[in-house]
């Protein structure tokens, strides 16, 4: 079965921030639970909250009629799981110091990922909500970096690799039926590729050079992909890169109150955003230009 597609609309909206809410209700919650119960009785009352919210999804599944609102509180469910399992864990005394992540091979830590990365592919499958995706891939690239690598430049060039395959799987589902999962894999995609990326090229001005083009490479992919979160991305390595450099040709530190101290240099920040804000803009013209030309086309 394809994918349910959301769209923005003050019902869906509402069901979104309800949704939201009730996530952090739930966590304060069960942090005030951890605080005041034995970890048994904590276990046992974070089983109780996973089943009630697990059960108003499968209900408003079966009513039939409410696929976003069934499919977050699948979402929430599998955030209510992870909770669980990790309550279960540390009930058995299996939490260690290296509970974090990439510090170092762990069993349990590794279980964890790995079991609420199996209730978070089956709730997609059985919900097809996309948001449910985003679950996937977080989990997903926690246990492949965890399991291979021990933090560090080996981490991130897990992450990176990581990334390529995210990549991969979403050009591969948005010719599909199940296009709408592709929004938060290529999210994913951009995101675990420029961390990486950032990772390695943030100490001299060269290397931010590098995070710019990045930038610029990264809005390229938005026209060809058709997907905004590409562009959104490679503006934020634009304006990060355009940061360290009015930073560090001022002198100084980025503050508006900067051109208005007297310190020299302090117009230098308002030079560099302005031409980043320039080139920003120009992108968005070329773009729109683009893809005017593919709406005209004849099919």
């Amino acid at each position: 079965m394809a994918a349910i597609k959301p769209r923005f609309a003050a019902w869906s909206y509402l069901l979104y921030a309800g949704s939201f809410v009730l996530l952090g209700a739930a966590v304060a919650l069960l942090a005030y639970l951890s605080s005041r119960h034995g970890a048994g009785a904590y276990a046992l009352l974070s089983l109780l909250l996973l089943l009630a919210f697990a059960a108003s999804a499968v209900g408003l599944e079966r009513a039939g009629g409410h696929p976003i609102a069934a499919g977050l509180f699948a979402f929430t469910s599998v955030t209510l799981f992870g909770a669980f399992v990790l309550a279960l864990w540390a009930w058995f005394g299996w939490l260690g110091t290296s509970s974090a992540g990439f510090a170092g091979f762990d069993v349990a830590r590794l279980a964890f990922f790995a079991l609420t990365l199996i209730a978070a592919w089956a709730a997609l499958s059985r919900f097809r909500f996309p948001l449910l995706m985003l679950a996937v891939v977080q989990l997903a690239w926690l246990f492949v970096t965890d399991l291979v690598s021990g933090g560090g430049d080996w981490s991130a060039v897990v992450t990176f690799v990581v990334g390529l395959c995210f990549l991969g799987a979403a050009v591969s589902v948005d010719g599909g039926p199940n296009r709408p999962y592709g929004f938060w894999l290529h999210v994913a995609a951009g995101l675990t590729i420029g961390g990486s990326l950032l990772w390695f090229l943030h100490h001299g001005d060269f290397e931010w050079a590098l995070i710019a083009v990045a930038g610029l490479v990264y809005v390229q992919l938005a026209d060809v992909l058709v997907r905004s979160s590409w562009a959104v991305l490679g503006s934020v390595g634009v304006l990060a890169a355009a940061t360290h450099f009015a930073s560090a040709w001022s002198h100084t530190g980025i503050s508006p109150a900067i051109a208005s101290s007297g310190v020299d240099r302090g117009w230098v920040p308002a030079v560099v955003f302005g031409v980043a804000g320039t080139l920003l803009m120009l992108l968005g013209g070329v773009l729109a230009r683009r893809a005017q030309s593919r709406a005209a086309a004849p099919e």
